[in-house]
């Protein structure tokens, strides 16, 4: 019977111890063990993995990308103004080659030591060098990007292997009266600023009308120009008319005149050839013997010898009218 009772008991032993040293990692995270409150070297990835129970505890640190929010964080201006910033989004992530070191250094809660507080560090050394102006409005855009520059570039010195990837900033809390002139500061601007772009869109419509009539003009303009470099055109087409006309009333002219010139001077030659001394007196003979006169006397052979004499005479005289004829043609 004692033999079953401590058989059970060594069995109910094994089952706590092995209870106890079994334990289970999540993914995202690895485990760090300690052992007599001295952090060891060696780091448990996600599983289940066994440890000497009692001696030695586990931790399980997050290696993923994680969001550390820090809340109510208070920022004293330049002038004097304290101001609230209701929630402070902490982006990071813990290299898993650096955790040892980190945890070491910083304890397993690091986040509090290396995010929590510097956030309130930086924000207030921010804070204390711009005016209310400065943080509420003119560089709110900047202070996420500003905290994330000066954090990160903090945190390689003092625990390298903590890489901030964003922060975000919401907008401060200001004293209600503060805020209400900002209210009414803002609600004036942007009064300003609708009167401002009503007149701009007063003067964008007036320069477009001015833009339309300098087109409208420049067009009638070029209808003009068009209409009377077209006038132009149509009188020196005409012109041009006028002149082929007058050049081919000319040539024919001067073609007709060279016609009865030539013509003239055809003739001319021709009586030239055609009135010789034989032909002259045979129309001599021929007009006497047409003639129906009869004559008496004894001069009339002597007519027919002088008129032979002066054939000579008679032929040139003859000659000469007919000429002077033609050329009064």
């Amino acid at each position: 019977m004692s033999r079953h009772v401590v058989a059970a008991t060594i069995m109910v032993v094994c089952g706590i111890m092995l209870q106890l040293s079994l334990h289970r990692i999540e993914e995202g995270h690895v485990g760090v063990y300690y052992r007599g409150g001295a952090l060891l070297r060696s780091i448990s990835y996600p599983g289940y993995h066994l440890m000497f129970p009692v001696l030695t505890s586990v931790r399980s640190v997050q290696v993923t990308m994680q969001t550390d929010k820090v809340t109510n964080v208070p920022c004293g201006t330049s002038g004097g103004v304290i101001i609230y910033f209701e929630r402070i989004e902490v982006v990071n992530i813990l290299d898993v080659d650096r955790v040892y070191d980190i945890v070491k250094n910083y304890t397993v809660d690091y986040d509090k030591t290396l995010i929590f507080n510097k956030v309130h560090h930086e924000v207030n050394q921010f804070c204390s060098v711009h005016s209310l102006q400065e943080v509420y409005i003119d560089l709110f855009d900047q202070i996420d990007e500003s905290l994330k520059t000066t954090l990160q570039s903090e945190l390689n010195t003092i625990a390298p292997g903590l890489n901030v990837h964003a922060i975000r900033v919401t907008k401060p809390k200001i004293p209600e009266t503060i805020r209400q002139n900002y209210e009414q500061m803002e609600a004036e601007k942007t009064k300003l600023l609708i009167a401002e772009q009503h007149q701009k869109l007063v003067e964008k419509e007036a320069e477009t009308e001015r833009k339309r009539a300098i087109i409208e003009a420049e067009k009638v303009a070029q209808v003009a120009k068009i209409e009377y470099a077209q006038k132009i055109l149509e009188k020196e087409s005409l012109k041009k008319i006028s002149e082929l006309e007058d050049q081919t009333y000319l040539a024919k002219v001067k073609s007709q005149a060279d016609a009865e010139y030539y013509n003239a001077v055809k003739m001319a030659e021709a009586n030239k050839v055609l009135l010789s001394a034989e032909y002259l007196e045979l129309k001599r003979i021929e007009a006497v013997s047409n003639n129906n006169k009869v004559f008496y006397g004894t001069d009339i052979p002597n007519m027919f010898l002088s008129s032979g004499s002066t054939s000579t005479d008679d032929k040139k005289t003859q000659q000469r009218a007919v000429c002077d004829k033609a050329k009064c043609k």
